[in-house]
């Protein structure tokens, strides 16, 4: 994320909020200069993520789907020159969508593999999609503007969980064991405020055998969150209704004694594909699928891959976080809506079957159990799976390099399906 001043609303024109790609709106960027297309995105990260913003669904006829992944085989140098090559040879294509959290294009604490989706593109594409938290109605006169509060007054089919999602995104050409691999290439906060509730799911409830709810304040200019004020949630016995809305009250919004400042790190912690598995599903626990994973790295500048159960992805986001420590300790990030471009791609030849993040500087393999042993054993073995089908290493060499070079985390404690994390460095491999 950039320390840039967030320089426009939500209601400029540029944007086009509705389920609808810019081709169809009349308003192709093809139509617009590069230059253009820039001025209306002010704040768009670097020259380089500009170039990778622009690349669309050309690339894969350009140079292979196998560019997107190229730096998991090959070297740094490589990757980055075929990246750019992709870019620079479909920067004409521009294909930019826009996906609006509307009652129409949101749904409410589930995931089923008959959800119809709300949007087709190609892979490459590129969409600028909304994210509303579910936990808005913490303070409803910050977390809330009136595209938030339709949401919340009409869409009223909710649960068994309490995410909001935006979605499905069907993605042509993806099938039953193709892999998804969706790029984010920028975040946004929607409001300036987030929300965090120690809540009654949190670890350590039996200690404070209360909720309490903290508003922040969020400053993007300096990528930091502020606590401004908090209150002990008495809305219901407990907070247990998705969307609740507690109506503000001056009186018992207390002043924070201690002034803290917490380094924004935007992500999702809701973000997958339509499950294998028929019927509704609680968005709460994470999967195979993806969903709430709640890992702080899924933010700008990472990739997340997840393995194809059904025709079209249906990919969704949702659970927008602006900032969160592993483990997630009190039950809930700085919950925030959030605003996202990210980039869609259909791999053909790098089958896995659960997620896989990749950073800057790393591999992250993902383990979910409710025995938080097992789920760090599913990481582990996720991981040595990945270092031998994926990076060719004998299972002897992989697991003695896990043991000396990967870090294991608790990614989260409070999500019903307890999750952990293996994370192998990239510089751990000597260049050729």
């Amino acid at each position: 994320m950039t320390k840039h001043k967030h320089q426009h609303d939500h209601n400029e024109p540029h944007h086009h909020h509705d389920a609808t790609s810019e081709h169809e709106s009349g308003t192709s960027p093809a139509d617009v200069t590069e230059a253009e297309f820039l001025k209306k995105h002010p704040t768009f990260l670097s020259q380089q993520s500009r170039r990778a913003f622009l690349a669309s669904a050309g690339a894969a006829a350009a140079v292979g789907g196998n560019f997107a992944v190229s730096f998991l085989r090959g070297d740094k140098a490589e990757a980055k020159s075929e990246t750019l090559m992709a870019a620079d040879m479909i920067r004409d294509a521009k294909k930019l969508h826009v996906l609006k959290a509307t009652p129409e294009t949101c749904f409410w604490g589930y995931f089923d593999k008959t959800q119809p989706p709300v949007m087709t593109v190609d892979p490459g594409d590129i969409v600028y999609i909304e994210a509303l938290t579910h936990h808005a109605g913490d303070a409803p006169d910050l977390l809330m503007d009136a595209g938030v509060k339709a949401v919340y007054d009409k869409v009223l089919d909710r649960g068994p969980g309490v995410h909001i999602m935006t979605g499905p995104i069907s993605v042509r050409g993806a099938e039953p064991g193709d892999t998804l691999m969706v790029r984010i290439l920028k975040t946004e906060p929607r409001l300036p405020y987030g929300s965090n509730i120690a809540a009654h799911w949190g670890y350590l409830y039996d200690t404070f055998k209360k909720e309490r709810i903290t508003i922040y304040k969020i400053d993007m200019e300096a990528a930091l969150a502020y606590p401004a004020f908090a209150y002990d949630f008495k809305g219901r016995p407990k907070y247990d209704k998705p969307g609740f809305v507690t109506a503000p009250d001056a009186a018992s919004r207390e002043k924070i004694k201690m002034k803290v400042s917490i380094p924004l790190r935007p992500h999702f912690g809701v973000m997958g594909v339509a499950p294998q598995e028929s019927g509704r599903i609680n968005s709460i626990p994470p999967g195979p699928f993806g969903g709430n994973i709640d890992n702080w790295r899924i933010g700008a500048g990472a990739t997340m891959y997840y393995p194809v159960f059904n025709k079209g992805a249906n990919f969704f986001v949702g659970d927008s976080h602006m900032a969160q420590g592993d483990a997630e300790l009190a039950g809930t990030a700085i919950e925030a809506s959030m605003n996202s471009y990210i980039q869609i791609f259909v791999l053909k030849d790098f089958p896995i079957t659960n997620p896989i993040l990749e950073t800057d500087s790393h591999w992250i393999t993902h383990g979910f159990n409710q025995d938080l042993n097992k789920a760090m054993r599913q990481a582990a073995d996720q991981m040595l799976d990945f270092l031998t089908t994926k990076r060719k290493m004998s299972a002897d060499e992989a697991y003695s390099m896990i043991s000396v070079g990967v870090d294991f985390g608790v990614t989260q404690v409070v999500d019903i399906r307890q999750g952990c994390h293996a994370a192998v460095p990239k510089n751990l491999f000597v260049p050729k």
